[in-house]
């Protein structure tokens, strides 16, 4: 993976293994950009242990190459990408990656089941999914979403539950004590929740704190949560943190995601769909 250089070294630990002694600042910093390159991400802990250099040397090494823009400074590493999203109006993220939703909406369908209740939270991605909801029986559908009431009201087979409350105009969705209060006497098979993050330090994510706490509502309300997000949320954050790693039992998303995070979303006990 990494190139010779005359001034890096391989040395041989008393168990056996070889470790790669730096002996410059330089071979430093091209060794974390050419991780970065490969893997879209470092880790503190093991670049030190990969180069035999204290963490504060690390934390120096990322924050000089943050300075010349060549990496994002995250909590225990780096990222090649900025790990903070923004929050954008609907109208506006409803055309950003539109074919990977509708194959990420479509692979959704097939966890509804047997299930007779859902929430669709709200986002453009969760929202594919009400376009393409067709059941062949009976089943409430619970939302704060308008777009998805709307696009569901007349629809065969399907009974709309809209959360109440102030509508925000960014998301066209509803937040506040109205609609968390109806959440509380509510229990149902599935949330498909949509998110703006996925960390593996930080959880779930969204960029909005008032829609925060009414995610966590639905959470709570619900015995399966299934997140729905295409692959340009992983490694990113939103201001408000929604829920931990653990507490999904599903993650949807596109083929663009990088193996080395499926695997470790996977070992963390999360189900992986890539849809196609």
């Amino acid at each position: 993976m990494f190139k010779n250089n005359a001034q890096s070294l391989f040395r041989i630990t008393t168990r056996g293994k070889f470790n790669l002694v730096m002996k410059s600042i330089t071979d430093r910093h091209q060794l974390i950009l050419q991780k970065l390159k490969d893997e879209g991400q470092v880790n503190i802990q093991e670049l030190s242990d990969l180069m035999e250099v204290s963490g504060v040397t690390i934390r120096k090494d990322l924050k000089l190459l943050e300075d010349k823009n060549l990496l994002f400074r995250t909590r225990g590493g780096g990222s090649i990408t900025n790990p903070y999203t923004i929050e954008r109006p609907i109208n506006e993220k409803e055309f950003i990656k539109a074919d990977e939703k509708q194959k990420i909406a479509k692979a959704a369908l097939e966890i509804i089941g047997q299930n007779d209740s859902i929430i669709i939270g709200s986002g453009t991605t969760v929202y594919q999914l009400a376009r393409c909801l067709y059941p062949s029986k009976h089943l409430t559908v619970i939302t704060p979403a308008v777009k998805v009431s709307v696009e569901l009201c007349n629809r065969p087979n399907i009974e709309v539950l809209q959360l109440g409350g102030l509508i925000r105009q960014n998301s066209s969705s509803v937040a506040g004590s109205y609609a968390e209060k109806i959440l509380e006497s509510i229990s149902c098979g599935i949330l498909f929740l949509g998110i703006d993050g996925i960390d593996l330090d930080f959880g779930f994510s969204i960029t909005n704190l008032t829609e925060t706490s009414l995610n966590q509502k639905m959470i709570d309300s619900a015995q399966v949560i299934v997140v729905l997000a295409d692959s340009s949320k992983f490694g990113r954050r939103g201001l408000g943190r929604v829920c931990s790693l653990e507490q999904v039992q599903y993650i949807i998303t596109d083929n663009g995601v990088q193996p080395t995070i499926v695997e470790q979303l996977e070992d963390r006990g999360i189900k992986i769909i890539i849809a196609k």
